[in-house]
């Protein structure tokens, strides 16, 4: 069996020891990998089918998640101070280090996190087809309806996003459509010199780095979508904005962090969402071992 290479290329960044310890796991393990996780005094960590395992050897050092940044940002860490402050880091190819540690705090703003204590690399895959049982529902009669996918973290919200992109902007279960996507943290598609690094479809136009409220206005005006699409709902301005997009006739195709319907009405940022009838369809994610299972809803308005 060949080994990942989305795993190869999420590791590559690894201080000297921890890459070759990681490396050393299985080729059906690191297909299945979904993150690898450093702890300070800790010995490193795989998490698989949300389960974490312990890979041995000596426990990892701070020295060494300093090295992890270092290498991350290829030596230059003033181009990535701004995400650096936020707590992660985006590397080539959608992969994302998340950090923790000390925070430093200047006027009440998070200035850095050193020293490190902790880091998760998370580890991006295109999976090509996951959205294609789910099309026939999402769009009834050749139109795609407004869609909102919910799931707690690490169950596969981005991945499912990523493929329906793909698939409504290449043309699968409904004519060919325009689709801007904001794409903040440069995880869906993972531009590189311009090119999305991971698939997301002939006729999607990526925004990449830009907070996802101004993103969306700035798409809705420069790029007449006809879907507009981003990861991660979690402020009123992002509500805001899926608002003045629906209020133009685009339709929406968002992630949230939840778990189910019920979930979503008891809280105060995504109940309007859901009063207003912004969505139409409502995909829940829910794991049962190494399977996702997902579950396609309709709305009332």
């Amino acid at each position: 069996m060949e080994r990942d290479r989305a795993y190869g290329q999420a590791v590559s960044v690894l201080p000297p020891r921890l890459r070759s310890l990681a490396l050393g796991v299985s080729p059906k393990d690191q297909s299945r990998a979904e993150e690898v996780r450093l702890r300070a005094g800790q010995a490193m960590t795989l998490v698989m089918d949300g389960k974490e395992r312990s890979l041995g050897g000596a426990p990892v050092q701070t020295a060494e998640l300093e090295q992890l940044v270092e290498l991350a940002s290829r030596a230059s860490l003033h181009a990535v101070l701004d995400q650096l402050r936020q707590g992660y880091l985006t590397l080539a190819g959608g992969h994302r280090i998340g950090l923790c540690g000390s925070a430093r705090l200047r006027e009440g703003e998070i200035r850095g996190l050193q020293p490190y204590s902790s880091a998760n690399v998370r580890i991006a895959r295109s999976v090509r087809g996951i959205a294609g049982p789910l099309l026939a529902r999402l769009c009834p009669r050749g139109s795609f309806g407004s869609t909102l996918i919910l799931a707690p973290p690490g169950a596969g919200k981005t991945t499912l996003l990523r493929d329906l992109v793909r698939s409504l902007s290449d043309g699968e279960g409904t004519e060919p459509l325009r689709v801007s996507l904001a794409d903040e943290r440069g995880e869906v598609a993972a531009l590189r010199g311009g090119i999305p690094q991971l698939e997301v479809g002939a006729r999607t136009d990526v925004l990449e780095g830009c907070p996802k409220a101004r993103a969306m206005m700035l798409l809705l005006r420069a790029m007449n979508p006809q879907v507009l699409a981003a990861d991660e709902i979690t402020d009123p301005a992002d509500i805001q904005a899926l608002r003045q997009a629906a209020g133009c006739g685009v339709a929406l195709l968002a992630t949230a962090h939840g778990l189910g319907r019920e979930d979503l009405q008891r809280r105060i940022l995504y109940r309007p969402a859901l009063e207003e009838g912004l969505f139409q369809r409502l995909v829940t994610i829910r794991r049962e071992g190494e399977k996702r299972i997902y579950t396609v809803e309709v709305l009332e308005a």
